[in-house]
């Protein structure tokens, strides 16, 4: 993963896309599990007599990203077409911004790239419409993977039943699983003389977060602030830690007018109206909280693997820790993003898309590489916790990326939606609760009823 676009960052945060989720499934019987035409089938049958694969095949591979995330798949598919030298591989790349758009236009010209990427809301729409191929029983005759040695959590991403995602057969594999973690400057704790924030989920709790915020903030000569204790501070985790949610998945039910949930979107807002230690909206526009965190302005913000390069060559020493715990549960939460390689139902050449996504997922080879690099923690599970623990590189704590992902890392909101009008309309409205207009249990009173309606038209 890496800093998409459109992932929302809400007090104050930043707009990060959640490129997230993928997710399979769907039994013999159900439209999602058949072919999209014969011509499919009849490859299908064809290629799987061919123990080579499809010798001739050239697959076309589509994802998105910037130049980083371009060179670390251009290393990687170089790897792959050096290993397996009769195999070709097509690679393009399209900005974030433009990405589904683009994929949208393929798909109904019947032009779809046999592998790309999808996640979220979008990985709902494709795989409920049949346009994915079902990758399970590939998987299962696959010698290369072993499935116990793979996060669980990234694999069910990519499940689909024929109604819901999370369960049934596999029709994506996981890219990343994404532990959103919380860094901090370590240097800006040292100068405030304050302890670190625990790496242990529970111990660190919104009361020291205040704290601590408030000392880490620095006015200038002007009477302006010229150092932020905390940014991007993601309403997702304080949410989940209070007890509450935007919807109940099972029954459809909008769920945000709750005390659990108004007190903690107020908390988040009150970092800024109230204590003054987190950047302002207008601050936002100015010099958004990445910027300010790389500059050290910023005490802590959050950061998911994919940071690690843009923040190794940084003048200041860091590291993470759990995402502070709400003092009324004493639970901490964040989400755990996820983007999917998936596999076109229209496919020519299945074994040899299958195969591709295979590797760049779960590839020994291509998985050291990719977290050498610092774009992920490994998909498979005995590496992450063996080699890549001993990296020597920060951040030291890398035990949290696991701890989110096996305890209490949560999906994002928008994987349970095949449209997402409804939760973008929340993040626009939000914006009269951190601009002090409203309070939060005035805002999620009006807005429940106005985002239930929108779910139940989109999301039927």
């Amino acid at each position: 993963m890496f800093r998409k676009g459109k992932w929302i960052s809400l007090s104050l945060t930043l707009l990060l896309s959640f490129v997230l989720v993928l997710s399979g499934c769907g039994s013999g019987n159900n439209n999602a599990n058949k072919p999209a035409d014969s011509k499919s089938e009849n490859n299908k049958e064809a290629a799987s007599t061919n123990d080579g694969g499809d010798s001739k095949s050239e697959i076309e591979f589509m994802g998105w990203g910037g130049d980083t995330e371009k060179a670390v798949f251009e290393k990687l598919i170089a790897s792959y077409m050096k290993k397996y030298p009769n195999k070709k591989v097509k690679y393009t790349v399209v900005p974030p911004a433009e990405y589904y758009q683009k994929l949208d236009t393929l798909i109904a010209a019947k032009k779809t790239p046999d592998v790309f990427y999808a996640g979220g809301a979008h990985f709902n729409k494709l795989v409920s419409s049949g346009v994915l191929l079902n990758l399970e029983s590939y998987l299962n005759s696959s010698d290369a993977v072993d499935q116990n040695n793979v996060w669980k959590e990234g694999l069910d991403r990519y499940r689909y039943d024929g109604t819901n995602v999370g369960a049934g057969d596999l029709f994506g594999l996981p890219k990343d699983v994404g532990p959103w973690a919380l860094a901090y400057n370590k240097d800006l704790f040292d100068q405030a003389g304050l302890p670190y924030p625990s790496a242990k989920a529970g111990e660190y709790t919104w009361d020291d977060l205040i704290a601590d915020a408030k000392k880490l903030t620095v006015t200038n000569e002007r009477g302006k602030i010229d150092t932020f204790g905390v940014a991007a501070y993601t309403l997702e985790s304080a949410v989940w830690a209070n007890g509450g949610d935007w919807v109940d998945t099972a029954t459809g039910q909008i769920t945000i007018d709750t005390p659990e949930f108004a007190e903690a979107m107020q908390f988040v807002a009150d970092l800024n109206l109230v204590h003054k230690v987190s950047p302002s909206p207008d601050d936002e526009k100015a010099q958004n909280g990445y910027a300010r965190f790389v500059a050290g302005k910023v005490g802590m913000f959050p950061m998911g693997p994919w940071d690690q390069p843009g923040f190794w060559d940084l003048p200041f020493e860091w590291d993470i820790a759990a995402w502070p715990a709400s003092p009324n549960t004493g639970e901490t939460a964040t989400w755990l993003g996820s983007l999917g390689f998936v596999v076109s139902n229209n496919t020519e050449y299945p074994e040899d898309s299958f195969a591709l996504a295979a590797y760049l997922s779960l590839d020994e080879e291509s998985q050291r590489e990719n977290y050498v690099l610092g774009q992920a923690v490994p998909n498979l599970i005995d590496m992450a916790k063996g080699e890549f623990m001993e990296v020597d590189k920060s951040p030291q704590s890398r035990q949290v990326f696991i701890d989110i992902i096996e305890d209490y890392g949560r999906p994002p909101i928008e994987v349970s939606s095949k449209n997402i009008k409804w939760l973008d309309t929340f993040w626009q409205d939000a914006s009269l609760v951190w601009n002090g207009q409203k309070t939060a249990a005035e805002f999620v009173k009006e807005e429940q009823p106005k985002l239930q309606k929108l779910y139940d038209e989109n999301n039927k």
